[in-house]
This record gives C-alpha cells, sequence and structure tokens, in this order.
C-alpha cells in the first residue's frame, strides 16, 4: 500500500499539463488549456487542462479526472502504477511495501530534529519570566496569548549552542542538525554554534501542518545581526514552494474568496490571530510562480497589503504581475504613509482594516492613478515610459476577460490604439518559466499536501458514509464526474449502487482511502452545512470551466453564434450568484474597477 501522503506529494508536484501535453497538443485558452479530446474522435477541441485546480474535462465525451486518471486511461495502468511513474518522473520516492517502515520516509530523521527544536523554542518562550525581552515585545506588539500558541511562536534563547547541547543530550548529532539548517559550520573553532540565538521564532510549516523550517526575529537590536533570519534551503524546505501560513488559512480562502497577501510573519500573526484569517505570507522574496500557483489553487482573487513606501508597492507590482500568469486577479490595498497591516489592526482592530479593503484597487488602475499622480501623462515622452510600466502586466494577464478590461483601459489613458497594444502583447514572448528545480539525489521527502478539490471529495464521502439517507437524492447534486480521483469515484459508485450496505467490495487501491474516510467521521461537525457547501464548491468550479470552454468559442466563432454563446454566460453568472448564497466569494469590487467591468456587461437573457 501507498502511504497516502506520498500520493498527496506526487499530486501536488506533478504537472498536468506537461503530462497530459506529453500526449496531446495543447494550446493557451485564457488560464486553461484545451485540445481535441484524446478519449474521443471530434473536430472541434472540447477537451480542457485547468493547471490551477489539476484536472482536465472534456465538454464532448465527458471524461474528467485528475493526473493519475489520465495516466491510468491513456496507458492502461493500475493506480499504483500511475503513482510510481508519476512518482518517478517528478522525483518523489514510492516505497516498495516489502521495505520496512523506517525507509517510507527519507528524511524523517530531519523532520523529527525540527520537530524538536520547535518544541525547544515553545518551552523557552513558555518559561521565560513575565518581564522578559521575549515577552515585552509581544505585548508592545500587541500579539495575544492565544495568537501565540495557535501559530506556535517561540524562542530562541542568547547562546551561542543552547539548541546544540539539548539536542546532543537526546541523541540527535550535528550532522542532522546542519542538514535541517538549526546549526552552522564556525570559521574561527571548530566547534558548530546556534543558528538562531536571542530571536523571536516563527514555525514555517507545509500545508499538512507539518514543521520544516523556522523564521526568527532579531530581539537583540543589534545593527551587525539582520532583522529576520530564515532556514536555509534544505531537503525538506524550499522557500520557493511555500507561503507562510497558507496551512492554517487555506480554509478560510477558499470561504472568503479572496486572500489577503502581506510581506512578513509578524504581519500574518497580527491579522490571523485578531480574525482576520484568510491571509499568507511570503517568503522575504518575490513571489515564485509556484508560490503563486499554490495560492490559485484556493483563490481565484488576492489583495495585496505591503508597506506604502516605494519599495513595497514595486513588490506589490512584482508579485501582482506573478499572480496574474496563473488566472489570480490582484488588488492593491493603499495603506496610510508610515503604516502597515499589523499597525493599522493594532490601533483599530480588524475594522480598521476591513475599511482599507473595501477600498482595494485593481492592479492596472493603481499604477494609473500613480502614473497620473507623477505627471506621465502630460507629454510624449512620459507617455511612452508609462507604457513600459504597464505593459508587463498587461503581457503577464492570462484570463483573456480580465486582458480584454486592461487593453481597453489603457488605450483609454495613453492614447494609444488598442490594435497596436494588442499587436505588442502577441508578439512578446511569454514570461519566462522558472527552471524545475532538478529531481533530487536522494528520494525527495513526502510531505501531507492538500490539493482543494481533493479535500472537498474527501469531505463530500465522509458526509455521505455518515449520512447513507442523502444517498437517495445526492444525484441531483453530484455525479461520479464530479469526483475526478478515481479512488474517490470507485467509493462514491459503491455507496450510491448499494445505500444499505455496510463496507463495499473496493479494490486495493481504494480500499485504504475507505479505511481512512471511516475512521475520520468526527471530523464531521454540522453534516448539512458541510455537504451544501462541498457541492457548491465544486459546481462552482465546474462553472468556472464551463466559463472558460465559452470563451474560447466567442474569440472563435462567427457573428452569428455569438449571442446565444453570450447568453450562455450570462446564464452561468446568473448560477454563480445563486450559489454564493452558500458559498461565500470575495469582497466587492471597487467602483474604479466596477465602472471598466461595466464597459462590457453581457447583454440581459431574453424573456423565455
Amino acid at each position: 500500500m501507498i502511504a497516502e501522503s506520498i500520493i498527496d506529494e506526487i499530486r501536488v508536484r506533478a504537472d498536468i499539463v506537461e503530462v497530459v501535453g506529453e500526449q496531446v497538443p495543447l494550446k493557451r485558452a485564457g488560464k486553461d488549456f484545451r485540445a481535441l479530446c484524446p478519449f474521443h474522435h471530434e473536430k472541434t477541441p472540447s477537451f480542457y487542462v485547468v493547471p490551477r485546480g489539476g484536472f482536465y474535462k472534456c465538454f464532448g465525451c465527458g471524461e474528467s479526472g485528475d493526473v493519475f486518471t489520465f495516466l491510468m486511461k491513456r496507458a492502461g495502468v493500475s493506480f499504483q502504477d500511475a503513482v510510481r511513474e508519476l512518482g518517478t518522473k517528478y522525483g518523489v520516492d514510492v516505497p516498495d511495501p516489502r521495505l520496512e517502515r523506517e525507509h517510507d520516509e527519507p528524511h524523517r530523521i530531519l523532520y523529527e530534529a525540527v520537530a524538536f527544536a520547535q518544541d525547544f523554542f515553545s518551552r523557552h518562550l513558555t518559561e521565560s519570566a513575565a518581564d522578559s525581552k521575549v515577552r515585552s515585545y509581544l505585548e508592545q506588539r500587541g500579539i495575544p496569548e492565544a495568537a501565540v500558541e495557535r501559530f506556535g511562536l517561540g524562542y530562541a534563547p542568547d547562546a551561542w549552542r543552547a539548541l546544540r547541547e539539548e539536542a546532543h543530550r537526546h541523541g540527535i548529532e550535528d550532522d542532522v542538525l546542519t542538514a535541517a539548517g538549526l546549526i552552522k559550520e564556525s570559521e574561527r573553532n571548530d566547534e558548530p554554534y546556534d543558528r538562531f540565538r536571542d530571536r523571536l521564532m516563527f514555525p514555517i510549516a507545509e500545508l499538512s501542518g507539518r514543521i520544516i523550517a523556522f523564521g526568527g526575529r532579531d530581539l537583540s537590536r543589534s545593527e551587525r545581526a539582520p532583522k529576520y533570519l530564515n532556514s536555509p534551503e534544505t531537503p525538506i524546505y524550499h522557500k520557493g514552494d511555500i507561503l507562510y501560513g497558507l496551512n492554517w488559512a487555506k480554509t478560510a480562502i477558499r470561504r472568503e474568496g479572496s486572500a489577503l497577501v502581506v510581506e512578513g510573519y509578524m504581519d500574518y500573526v497580527s491579522l490571523a490571530g485578531r480574525g482576520i484569517e484568510n491571509v499568507v505570507a511570503g517568503m522575504g522574496t518575490s513571489m515564485t510562480t509556484a508560490q503563486a500557483n499554490l495560492l490559485a489553487r484556493y483563490t481565484g482573487k488576492a489583495l495585496m497589503l505591503y508597506d506604502s513606501d516605494q519599495a513595497g508597492l514595486r513588490a506589490a507590482f512584482r508579485t501582482a504581475d506573478a499572480l496574474l500568469q496563473t488566472g489570480v486577479h490582484p488588488l492593491i490595498v493603499t495603506l496610510p504613509t508610515g503604516e502597515d497591516p499589523d499597525s493599522i489592526v493594532r490601533q483599530g482592530g480588524a475594522e480598521a482594516l476591513k475599511a482599507r479593503l473595501d477600498e482595494a484597487v485593481d492592479v492596472v488602475e493603481r499604477k494609473v492613478q500613480m502614473l497620473e499622480e507623477h505627471g506621465f501623462f502630460d507629454d510624449i515622452e512620459g507617455v511612452r515610459r508609462a507604457l513600459d510600466r504597464l505593459l508587463p502586466t498587461l503581457r503577464a494577464t492570462v484570463d483573456p476577460a480580465l486582458r480584454d478590461i486592461y487593453t481597453a483601459r489603457i488605450a483609454q489613458r495613453t492614447g494609444v490604439r488598442r490594435e497596436t497594444l494588442e499587436r505588442d502583447v502577441e508578439k512578446a514572448p511569454l514570461p519566462a518559466a522558472e527552471p524545475r528545480r532538478p529531481a533530487p539525489q536522494t528520494p525527495a521527502p513526502a510531505r501531507h499536501a492538500l490539493v482543494d478539490r481533493f479535500t472537498a471529495e474527501r469531505m463530500l464521502l465522509k458526509v455521505l458514509i455518515a449520512d447513507r439517507a442523502r444517498l437517495a437524492t445526492v444525484l441531483n447534486d453530484v455525479t461520479p464526474d464530479h469526483l475526478r480521483d478515481p479512488r474517490h469515484r470507485e467509493i462514491f459508485e459503491a455507496l450510491r449502487s448499494d445505500p444499505e450496505a455496510g463496507e463495499p467490495a473496493l479494490s486495493t487501491a481504494a480500499q485504504p482511502v475507505w479505511n481512512d474516510l471511516a475512521g475520520g467521521l468526527a471530523e464531521i461537525m454540522d453534516a448539512d452545512a458541510t455537504y451544501h457547501g462541498v457541492v457548491a464548491g465544486l459546481r462552482l468550479e465546474d462553472l468556472d470551466l464551463r466559463d472558460s470552454f465559452l470563451e474560447a468559442q466567442l474569440a472563435t466563432c462567427d457573428e452569428s453564434e455569438k449571442m446565444a454563446i453570450v447568453q450562455q454566460k450570462h446564464q452561468i453568472q446568473r448560477l454563480r450568484g445563486q450559489l454564493s448564497e452558500t458559498y461565500r466569494l470575495g469582497f466587492k469590487p471597487t467602483r474604479a474597477f466596477r465602472k471598466m467591468r461595466d464597459r462590457h456587461t453581457l447583454p440581459p437573457e431574453p424573456p423565455e
């Protein structure tokens, strides 16, 4: 049996566009990809691959699934063989089940060392005197004790080898501590020393919540010490693949329909500790493609809450361009000079920040505002330089509707014909993809990463297992095609075929999943709310995919066909509105963005 954590790791790492594209010629269609369906004969492309959701679907024959399903159906292999093949391709070791347990986790000893360090830092914070430096700092920043405990904050004592010496007493040697990024070799003597000293410690977790690294805020006020110090890259931690706080925030982000992106750990803890939970923070560098794709799995909208100085604005615009390349719509939140998200919520609470969020401005509109303030549109040379600042964002935008809105806005403000702008975008090369990290020489660590669609399917099945009465009417809301994991689909069909049976007869691949689901029914606190929320989320995702399909048709259809397609898109908007009563969606758009959007309003649907 292959561990579920390993399957999840492969699911996260595997690039479904690459896997499908090796067998099917794909063409970009907005934020998705399309092709002629490989599962049936057709002349017009109706097969779509959705990278941010990690799935494919054909609107012609109805075939759908994830990266494992595609490989199983195209290559005729079992689920386990598909997992092993993709594990080899993406550098995830899939152990032979005959090997002993200790070999299943190649980096187990590193995870254990990091877990030991987390306990060490937490104890030193708990045991600190009430008037200690770290306690005074937390009180000064207004961080409540509940937030300290929830986010696992700790303290690295002001000593050169405190962590190292205690680790030795527990049998953790220097080579392990070094590999985990907890100690450093000394240039002056033979004794390694602790990497983190006299710092407030923020544990960094993967999506499952398992700690893999640390960030430390300096408390010494030394001019020589960096304000923040992070763990180095290790076999279990790659900062370009992680967003701080996403493990805590992913459910709230999906629920709210948007993510707030802040610059640092303290901003995150300050906001989340005061009830604003749909927050993530960067890792001290520009947002990477991997991070942007990770966020895109949970939301289509992000609000940038960066410092209001020039450096903060530049960072916000770079992040916005990275998000646009994944189909996420970025908005800029303007903060008062000298303020940051932490200072705003400390002074005025969550309501003070929410007032700023309601005034968030689309990224292109914010750029235009700033260019106007600095007189860029006063002469020809200024307009030319303004275009140099606007065109990269336009080129980064993969969503066709949003790109059309941006093109119209830039043409209107600069006086440059939209045809000229469109030619510039078409001839410009796509932003270079970041090179994939080569597969490690030693097997990659297994992580309990959760893909949102995958989690939703599991929650749906748990409700159905716990409440069999729903199976009588479930097909009014859900069909087998809604479940893209082949094991989930097998369980769903088994339940549907015999609702009164106890444990159904399942394949060797699906049986462990059933055991896990049946053993986790206590997680369902409100079966009715969970069921309706999950079904609404699955249907919203399907509506988004259908809308992408219609958008691609709209770009190539005859004039006589356009009205029918537009009416279908309008119907999708109405269905989205109905579903949003169950599944809340994001912040209201700003007045400026509504004006841009309203220029492209769909015509009303004709009366029946």
